[in-house]
């Protein structure tokens, strides 16, 4: 049976101290392998994607480039953010597998052989890492990322929503035609559910990330989220339609309370309490319909005016 070429895109942002041990694991999969049902896989290339990050990771690449023939640099010209450097990498990428994992070593490159036997023994187009041990984030961040899927799923309709992880392996042709034609302000994951029909999941342990804490704060994970929002279709723009009719219905029920006091003979002393709360009430449902709407346009405008979703350089932009 063919060995089947697997390409590895890792966006590089803070890896200076951690890209190095990560490469010297894969760079045992730079021959040809056996997975543990014997299907046979060789990692023909690593693209490491620098996202100009605040260290000097472009020269720990620079480094792995020299050493290893495997090792093909991406320079971006500015920091794009992790999914622009992902498809930055996929549209590079000539693997039959495309697997994206992060750069912390969280991601194990032992378990390549595990989702590429259950990419090709369940016949899936992309297949996602599924944690079965808790995240080492902590509470907050790990309830938080939950709740962020379930709401992602309820607004597409696709259950696929709460397999979202980092760790994927992707058919070829998929990713590449996926980065060949995804814009500005489109949430990678949610693009991959267009054009793919046979999605899956495989099990495997996380580790605990090398050598810094998480580059990822509450702000940016909340970018994130509201960038797959706004990304999964016109559904929340119906949720503005029945806020609308909640609020009308609101607004009846008060005024026949109002006019049924005032037949009985119950009205109380006049105050501005009751003003204040219904004003305030919608008042706030006008301006997160207004907000949600203007997001939208913005995203439309992006993609109207041609704004890259990444752009690909010589060099990196850092000096020696």
């Amino acid at each position: 049976m063919k060995a089947q070429n697997v390409s590895i895109v890792i966006p590089v942002y803070q890896g200076q101290t951690s890209i190095a041990q990560l490469v010297d694991e894969i760079a045992r999969y730079f021959e040809p392998t056996e997975s543990t049902e014997g299907r046979t896989f060789v990692v023909s290339e690593v693209l490491l994607v620098h996202d100009c990050g605040p260290d000097r990771s472009d020269v720990s690449i620079r480094q792995l480039a020299e050493k290893h023939v495997q090792i093909k640099p991406i320079w971006l010209t500015k920091n794009f953010g992790q999914h622009a450097a992902t498809l930055a990498g996929m549209s590079s990428a000539t693997g039959d597998w495309i697997v994206t994992m992060d750069e912390d070593g969280q991601h194990d490159p032992g378990d390549i052989g595990r989702l590429l036997d259950c990419a090709l023994g369940q016949d899936m187009q992309v297949v996602y890492a599924q944690p079965m041990n808790t995240p080492p984030h902590g509470f907050l961040r790990n309830f938080t990322s939950r709740l962020s899927k379930r709401i992602g799923r309820l607004m597409m309709g696709h259950d696929a929503v709460e397999y979202f992880h980092s760790y994927r392996m992707v058919q070829g042709e998929i990713a590449r035609s996926l980065a060949a034609y995804c814009g500005h302000g489109v949430y990678l994951d949610v693009g991959l559910l267009w054009i793919a029909g046979r999605i899956g999941r495989c099990p495997v342990n996380m580790r605990v990330e090398e050598g810094r804490a998480s580059g990822y704060t509450y702000s940016r994970l909340l970018a994130h989220f509201w960038t797959m929002l706004l990304t999964v279709g016109t559904r929340p723009l119906r949720l503005i339609t029945l806020l609308g009719v909640f609020s009308v219905a609101i607004a009846v029920l008060i005024g026949v309370y109002a006019v049924y006091q005032k037949m009985s003979g119950n009205v109380q002393a006049q105050g501005w309490a009751s003003l204040v709360i219904v004003v305030s009430f919608f008042s706030g449902c006008i301006l997160v319909s207004l907000g949600m709407i203007a997001e939208y346009l913005a995203v439309s405008m992006g993609i109207a005016m041609g704004k890259p979703l990444y752009v690909v350089g010589t060099r990196s932009n850092r000096s020696n």
